[in-house]
C-alpha cells in the first residue's frame, strides 16, 4: 500500500512539472507573438469644440462700382479738351469739342430747304385752291347738264393732280425737318458733357486728333473714362467647385496688394450666373464672376489695382472639430453592401493603443478643421498624421504614440 502512494505522488508530481513547463511555454510564446507584432508611430489630438469659418478665396482687381468710357459717336477733329486726368467733375461739365463746321453748315442747308419748300408749298396751296373751286364750279354745271362728262372729267383729275403736287411738298418738307433733326443732332454730339459725378481715371486723347466711330471690327476711339470712386468694388474670379457656396450678402475680408496690413471689409453683391469666357479654349477649369462691394475703403484705393478676397461662406460657434488632416478615405466593407457608395469617411480613434475606423458626418470645413456632425464624441483621441501612417493603418493595428498635440 505504500508503494502505491509512492507512485501516485510521484504521477502528481510529473503531472504538475509538465503543466508548470506548459504554462510558462504559452506565456513565451504569447511574448514573442507580442514582440514581433510592430507598433506604427502616430500623432493624436483629441477632439475638441472650436469656432469655424468656411471661407473661399480668389483674386481679382479693384474696379469702381460706376465707370463710364466717353466714346465718339461722330468722327471729327478734336478742337478742344476741358479737363485733365485726374481731375472731379460733375454731371454736366465740359469735357471736350469735335470740329463743327460742316454739322453747322449741313444744318443751314436744311433749313434753307425747308424754307423753299414752305414757299412752294404756298404756291401749290393756291393752285389747289383754284383747281378745287373750278371742279366744283363744273361739278354743279354738270348736274343741271350744262357741260359734258368729258368737261367734269377734265377738272376732276386736275383737281388730283393739285392736290397730289401739295400732298408731295408737305412729304418734302417733312423729310427735310428729319434730315435738319439729325443734323442738329451731331452737331449737339460735337460737345461733351459728363454723364455723372466723378473722376477722369483716363484721358486717351489730344488737341487735334481725330476720333473715329467705331465699327463691328473696330471698337472705335474712347476719349476719356469717368469712374464714381465713391463706391469701389472687387471683381474676383471664383473656382466652378467653389462658386456653389457663395451668395449675395456673405461677409468676406478683402486684401489689396498695395496696402497688404489693410484687410477691407466687403459684402458678396453680384454672382455670376455663367461661366468667364477664356481667351484659349485649352481651359478645362471654368471661373465666375463675384463682385464684393467695400466698406470704407482707404481714400488713396485707385481702381486697377490687384487684390485677393476670403469670403465666409459659414460660420458655426463652439462645434466637434477635428484636423482636416485626421479624415481618411477608405473602401467599405463586404458586410456594408447596403449603402450604394463603395467608400466611406471616417477617422481612426485610438483606444488602449491600438486603433478603430469610425465613421463619420462632416459639415463646414475651416482653414485646418472640420466640424464633425455625428460619429465622434468630445475627449476622443484620433490619429492626425503623418499621412504615411494614415494610409498603412487598419483597425485593431497596434499604434504608438509620438506626439500629443495641443492648441
Amino acid at each position: 500500500m505504500d508503494g502505491n502512494k509512492g507512485s501516485f505522488r510521484k504521477r502528481k508530481r510529473l503531472l504538475l512539472f509538465f503543466l508548470v513547463i506548459a504554462v510558462i511555454g504559452i506565456i513565451i510564446f504569447f511574448n514573442l507573438q507580442s514582440q514581433r507584432e510592430k507598433s506604427i508611430k502616430v500623432m493624436v489630438e483629441k477632439v475638441k469644440r472650436d469656432d469655424l469659418e468656411s471661407t473661399v478665396s480668389a483674386s481679382g482687381e479693384v474696379k469702381p462700382k460706376k465707370n463710364v468710357n466717353i466714346s465718339a459717336h461722330i468722327p471729327g477733329r478734336i478742337v478742344k479738351i476741358g479737363v485733365e486726368e485726374g481731375q472731379r467733375v460733375k454731371a454736366g461739365d465740359f469735357l471736350l469739342k469735335l470740329e463743327s463746321t460742316q454739322y453747322e453748315a449741313n444744318a443751314d442747308r436744311d433749313r434753307a430747304q425747308i424754307q423753299s419748300l414752305k414757299a412752294d408749298l404756298i404756291r401749290a396751296e393756291a393752285v389747289l385752291n383754284r383747281d378745287k373751286s373750278f371742279y366744283e364750279r363744273q361739278l354743279k354745271l354738270f348736274d343741271s347738264k350744262l357741260i359734258s362728262t368729258e368737261n367734269l372729267e377734265s377738272a376732276k383729275a386736275q383737281h388730283e393732280i393739285s392736290k397730289a403736287q401739295y400732298d408731295a411738298i408737305l412729304f418734302q418738307i417733312k423729310q427735310a425737318q428729319a434730315s435738319l433733326q439729325s443734323t442738329l443732332d451731331n452737331l449737339e454730339k460735337t460737345v461733351y458733357n459728363a454723364p455723372i459725378d466723378g473722376v477722369i481715371t483716363s484721358l486717351r486723347v489730344e488737341e487735334g486728333e481725330i476720333a473715329l466711330v467705331g465699327t463691328m471690327n473696330n471698337p472705335g476711339t474712347i476719349l476719356m473714362t469717368i469712374a464714381d470712386l465713391s463706391v469701389m468694388e472687387v471683381e474676383v474670379e471664383v473656382d466652378e467647385t467653389d462658386v456653389v457656396g457663395v451668395r449675395i450678402g456673405h461677409t468676406a475680408e478683402v486684401r489689396v496688394d498695395a496696402f497688404p496690413e489693410e484687410p477691407i471689409k466687403g459684402t458678396v453683391t453680384e454672382v455670376g450666373s455663367s461661366a468667364l469666357e477664356k481667351l484659349t479654349a485649352a481651359e478645362e477649369s471654368k471661373d465666375f464672376k463675384v463682385v464684393i462691394t467695400l466698406e470704407d475703403p482707404p481714400n488713396n484705393l485707385k481702381p486697377g489695382l490687384s487684390a485677393s478676397a476670403d469670403i465666409i461662406t459659414a460660420r458655426k460657434d463652439n462645434v466637434l472639430a477635428v484636423p482636416i488632416s485626421s479624415l481618411v478615405l477608405r473602401e467599405k466593407k463586404e458586410e456594408d453592401t447596403a449603402d450604394e457608395s463603395e467608400r466611406e469617411e471616417g477617422v481612426y480613434i485610438v483606444q488602449e493603443n491600438r486603433v478603430k475606423f469610425t465613421p463619420v458626418q462632416k459639415g463646414i470645413m475651416g482653414e485646418l478643421k472640420i466640424e464633425i456632425i455625428s460619429g465622434l464624441e468630445e475627449g476622443q483621441e484620433v490619429v492626425v498624421g503623418p499621412y504615411s501612417a494614415l494610409r498603412q493603418l487598419k483597425d485593431e493595428m497596434l499604434v504608438k504614440v509620438e506626439e500629443k498635440q495641443e492648441e
